[in-house]
């Protein structure tokens, strides 16, 4: 729906920018390209493009200033201004001893969410702002501010325009608040991953660490490095996106303190392509497979289990693929676990990275499971080795 009302503005944005901009587009020169009327739809489009980055921060101070010159080119008025419910957040234009009127000539606007044209009323006979039509700015129909447009005369074709652009400047914010819900939820999940860090785990580590006190200090001590590290990424505060070697190290530090508690009954193989190391993906991906594997695969078999991991180049993408020959899982119990339907506390590692990967990858980037009683389990990953948006975060020297 939000797309939809952006796609149907274009073409009242497109006219508007055509009418109202006519006196400042440049003559055509012998180089340019295109008609006239090509050259102002070019100039309409470029300019509403330089205003979307600034408003997919949200209504504030800063967006707006850096918005409004923008704005005020694309109406092609004499002044320009951007409200919240509260204040006047920028002035653009002449006339800017009307900005502290403004609040109360809109406040109706704010109430009702419809158009409002008035007399901005002034003394000073030089100034030219004698007519205002104002538009609410609204996500989710609430109504988070206004764009009030200043003119000389009033001028239907004005008020069109003003309606149509605070409309797309309303895209924009829904598109801010999208983002922010967006990362609302990513922290969300990464807080039930690290929630799903079992406190018995963390004992039962500590426990192991305490065994070796007396009899190998050294080994006492080299394994609380570990379990300090591997802690300190688990619960870092900065980033949505790591890198393949961050979390392959992590993972080789969550690994060397379930082989202190299980010795010999463990056996991992870890094979990664060199040139896979640097490639991003998201926070906490990867680790929580290999706990799955470690808990089904060994704490579920009577004797020794076996893990494998493998990091390969896949051309465009990166695969990651990690195995064990532990008890398996009735396929559909896998399937009602990746569908939510697995009951609290159970599979929320496998949902949490599947949903993780579909949402910033596409669905063609779920996880992809071999699974069946008796049988082991085999999860294979794959990420595109490059996605815009798709950053990792650099982690503190003391990691």
């Amino acid at each position: 729906m939000m797309y939809a009302l952006l796609l149907s503005s274009v073409p009242l944005l497109l006219a508007a920018g055509f009418l109202l901009g006519r006196r400042t587009v440049r003559a055509a020169r012998p180089s340019d390209v295109g008609t006239p009327v090509e050259h102002a739809t070019f100039e309409t489009l470029h300019t509403a493009s330089l205003a979307a980055p600034p408003l997919r921060s949200g209504l504030t101070e800063d967006s707006a200033r850096k918005a409004a010159r923008r704005l005020r080119s694309l109406l092609g008025t004499n002044a320009l201004c951007l409200t919240d419910r509260e204040r006047v957040l920028v002035w653009d234009g002449v006339g800017e001893h009307h900005a502290g009127q403004v609040l109360g000539q809109v406040g109706g606007l704010l109430e009702t969410g419809r158009d409002k044209a008035f007399v901005p009323g002034c003394e000073d006979l030089d100034c030219p702002l004698r007519w205002a039509v104002a538009a609410p700015l609204t996500v989710d129909n609430r109504v988070l501010g206004t764009l009030v447009a200043y003119a000389p005369r009033e001028s239907a074709v004005l008020a069109r325009a003003v309606g149509e652009v605070a409309r797309w400047v309303s895209v924009q914010l829904e598109l801010a608040e999208l983002d922010r819900s967006r990362t609302r939820l990513i922290e969300a999940e990464i807080k039930a991953l690290r929630a799903q860090i079992s406190p018995h785990f963390i004992f039962n580590s500590l426990a192991a660490i305490a065994s070796f006190v007396r009899t190998d200090p050294e080994q006492a001590r080299e394994l609380l490095l570990e379990f300090a590290d591997f802690t300190r990424y688990s619960f870092r505060r900065h980033g949505d996106f790591t890198t393949l070697a961050d979390e392959l190290h992590s993972i080789d530090q969550y690994l060397a303190l379930v082989r202190a508690r299980f010795g010999e009954r463990l056996s991992v193989t870890l094979q990664v392509a060199p040139e896979v190391l640097p490639v991003a993906l998201p926070f906490l991906c990867l680790q929580p497979l290999v706990e799955n594997a470690v808990k089904h695969g060994l704490e579920g078999a009577v004797s020794s289990s076996r893990i494998t991991i493998c990091a390969l180049d896949a051309g465009n993408e990166a695969e990651v693929v990690i195995e064990d020959d532990g008890v398996g899982m009735e396929p559909d119990r896998l399937r009602r676990i990746l569908r939510g339907e697995g009951g609290a506390g159970t599979g929320i590692g496998l949902l949490n990275v599947d949903e993780r990967l579909r949402q910033v990858y596409g669905d063609e980037y779920g996880l992809v499971i071999e699974t069946g009683v008796g049988a082991g389990m085999k999860i294979t990953v794959r990420v595109p080795k490059y996605r815009a948006g798709v950053h990792s975060s650099p982690v503190s020297p003391a990691h």
